[in-house]
């Protein structure tokens, strides 16, 4: 199919070319309005306890919950004075009507409660939103926020704190810094791929690509957001997908065309459709086998229920799938069009400079050679090394997002350091108890009160046989401590009825228990699905458990890393952020779908030209030298180029986004340098022909179905061509 198709665009090019950059223009119309149609929400587990308690919270009594703290600061006055509850009042009776549930000011609060600071110069507002989603909550603190402003007139300053004020500096801290990335990523993308190519026309190709797929992704999530709940985030990952894959397929599409290219007769006519034919049978198959992989690895995310992992895979699916289509279509119709042009405005140090087009000899070849010469210890000593660096991720502890995912002159982050003049920060769970007599709920209060820890129980509202109740402790909610004191809330009954117990330090311990259930089936269907994919693409049942386990050991070599800074707090001054003792939970779930596909993505490049040299020569020695050295400067420049991409999202602001960059980073490096140069060729070489083995029928099955590169390409023997500027 894939020659057929290889064939039909030789033919075709310019139909094919008009009609991809109509339906791109057609995405970018319909795409470009995704934005209204995405959620700001999507954290939660509906199915989980807290998620629970908080909609019978709802139900029964409306939100009750603390979402938003407002902090009134004077200079010149204190909470006692009758001029600060004036103009308090004054700001309060100006709220947006409908976005609240309970407001609950200081001067109404008990004189313990703690809402007047040590000073007496600020004070506290407890606000529960209205709404029945996170959404619903974003949305009404989106108009509630202005109003809590207090005026010029009053001489008070306003601070927001709570976990919908870090949510929405989350939302517009991440806004800014995809603008920023996109805006300092193209440009280094362009200017690397014109030293990389050698020149212009060939140097716009991958940002052709790239452009393609971020707006036909758009265009895509749009579609899936009219079906289910897609969350804002999922645009990030379309902007990093979109542009490190399109980098990835453009090399290698365009390095393989100027590659048959070099192999045919300057005059001849037909030069331009055969290459084209012969890249899209060879460059073309590795990129579809590439595209399903990655597309598949990032599919896992969907068996969870959080609808922010489930966007995280419909944004990352779409960015793939629509690089792939643009790489098969758009791309090398472009080519053909292009011709030898492809090299037009080269380079003035480049343009007398030949391509090698040498199976066997050069650096990379040698590298792998050497490499062949021992490879037990090479094998030992890498994975050794990898090891250690994966280390400090045994001692990982987990927890969600605060306030210090923020960088500290966040609004949300300034708020919640100005908490401390208040006190010892505080943690609380709502206790729902509905069916149970009176007797019993005082006598459960008074339980949970006598638990190691807690500093109080309030009974904040009750109607019918249905009672909330309010637990506190001294701590952040985010902490081991604090989740543990969930887990010993949870272990507490009532005599009779039931209680359900939510808040923040809840809802992350059932975030992590749910990440924790999911994970074990998101990695069985990864593997499964790469065992699939890679035995159809290389008729091996080893080479697919090998790839796993090498993708294995660099995604959890970044894991250390991210660990030893993020959690362990190193570098955090240099990196410019605030440790948070732990990872978002999420965080290593995206790296671990993101990285298996990037990581695979490589290993399919190099993969597909060592199985095309195992089938011309049947000399597994010279198959991976071979594969190593024709694969070597692609590898090495997609890394750089996304690298460039990923480090601009580490850049980020917020710490997750900044901990994905260096986590992928890491990984990235680690695999297109250490695992394809070392590892790969090592335990191929200890393998031998084992690589290839597989059980007779499915042997003969693949000889007959299975994915094959070259099968048309008839390359001719290696040789030397005076091309100028290659890859």
């Amino acid at each position: 199919m894939i020659e057929r198709w290889g064939a039909f665009v030789a033919r075709r090019a310019l139909a094919v070319l008009l009609s991809g950059l109509a339906v791109t223009l057609a995405a970018a119309a319909y795409g470009l309005g995704v934005f209204d149609h995405l959620s700001q929400g999507g954290f939660d587990d509906k199915g989980s306890e807290s998620a629970r308690e908080l909609q019978a919270e709802r139900d029964t009594f409306g939100n009750q919950g603390v979402d938003v703290v407002a902090i009134y600061t004077s200079e010149d006055l204190v909470a006692s004075d009758p001029e600060f509850r004036s103009d308090v009042e004054q700001v309060l009776s100006g709220l947006a009507p409908g976005t609240t549930t309970s407001v609950v000011p200081y001067y109404d609060a008990p004189a313990d409660s703690g809402l007047v600071s040590r000073d007496g110069h600020s004070v506290q507002v407890l606000i529960s939103l209205a709404g029945e989603s996170q959404d619903d909550y974003l949305s009404n603190y989106d108009d509630l926020s202005p109003t809590l402003e207090a005026p010029e007139s009053t001489g008070l300053q306003t601070d927001l704190a709570g976990a919908f004020a870090v949510y929405n500096d989350v939302n517009e801290i991440t806004s800014e810094d995809l603008a920023r990335a996109e805006s300092i990523s193209m440009p280094v993308v362009v200017i690397l791929a014109l030293l990389i190519f050698g020149s212009l026309v060939a140097a716009s190709m991958p940002a052709l690509v790239g452009l393609i797929a971020m707006l036909g992704a758009l265009a895509l999530v749009r579609v899936i957001a009219q079906l289910t709940e897609v969350s804002v985030f999922s645009v990030n990952v379309i902007s990093l997908l979109g542009i490190g894959l399109a980098i990835d397929y453009a090399l290698f599409v365009i390095s393989r065309f100027r590659e048959e290219l070099a192999l045919l007769p300057a005059d001849d006519p037909e030069a331009s459709a055969t290459a084209i034919r012969r890249t899209v049978s060879t460059a073309g198959r590795t990129v579809l086998f590439s595209g399903l992989t990655v597309a598949a690895a990032l599919a896992s995310l969907l068996i969870f229920p959080q609808a922010f992992l489930k966007s995280m895979g419909y944004g990352g699916m779409a960015a793939v799938l629509v690089a792939m289509v643009a790489a098969l279509t758009v791309l090398p119709a472009t080519l053909k069009l292009l011709g030898r042009r492809v090299d037009a405005g080269r380079l003035p140090w480049r343009r007398h400079r030949p391509v090698v087009v040498d199976d066997a000899h050069g650096r990379w070849a040698a590298l792998a050679r050497g490499v062949m010469r021992r490879p037990s210890l090479v094998i030992v000593g890498t994975v050794a090394a990898l090891l250690l660096i994966a280390s400090p991720f045994l001692g990982a502890k987990w927890g969600s997002v605060d306030y210090r995912v923020l960088p500290s002159d966040a609004p949300a982050h300034v708020a919640a350091d100005k908490l401390a003049d208040f006190g010892p920060e505080t943690s609380t769970a709502q206790l729902l108890v509905r069916g149970a007599t009176e007797a019993d709920v005082a006598a459960y209060a008074d339980q949970v009160a006598a638990l190691d820890g807690i500093a109080g129980v309030e009974e904040v509202v009750t109607e019918g046989d249905s009672t909330l109740l309010r637990a506190a402790w001294a701590g952040n909610s985010q902490s081991e401590d604090s989740q543990e004191m969930i887990e010993a809330i949870r272990g507490v009954q009532p005599a009779s009825g039931e209680v359900l117990v939510g808040g923040l330090s809840a809802d992350t311990v059932d975030l992590i228990d749910s990440v924790g259930a999911h994970l074990p089936w998101m990695g069985l269907i990864v593997a499964l699905v790469m065992l699939v994919l890679l035995f159809v693409a290389f008729g091996s049942l080893v080479l697919p458990v090998k790839a796993v386990v090498m993708n294995l050991f660099s995604i959890t070599a970044s894991f250390g890393v991210v660990t030893w800074i993020f959690s362990d707090g190193h570098l955090s001054d240099l990196l410019g952020f605030t440790p948070q003792g732990f990872l978002d939970a999420t965080n290593p779930i995206l790296m671990l779908a993101i990285l298996f596909g990037l990581s695979m993505d490589y290993e399919v490049f190099l993969l597909s030209r060592v199985r095309e040299q195992w089938d011309r020569t049947g000399d597994n020695d010279v198959a991976v030298a071979t594969g190593v050295q024709k694969t070597g400067r692609i590898i090495t420049s997609a890394a750089v180029l996304l690298a460039v991409v990923i480090g601009a999202f580490a850049l980020s602001g917020i710490v997750f986004m900044k901990m994905l960059g260096i986590g992928m980073l890491v990984a990235l490096l680690i695999d297109a340098t250490v695992v394809r140069a070392l590892l790969v060729p090592a335990t191929m070489k200890l393998l031998g022909r084992l690589n290839w083995w597989a059980p007779g029928p499915l042997g003969r099955w693949w000889e007959r179905h299975g994915f094959r590169e070259g099968d048309d390409a008839g390359s001719g023997e290696p040789s030397r061509a005076p091309e100028p500027a290659g890859v």
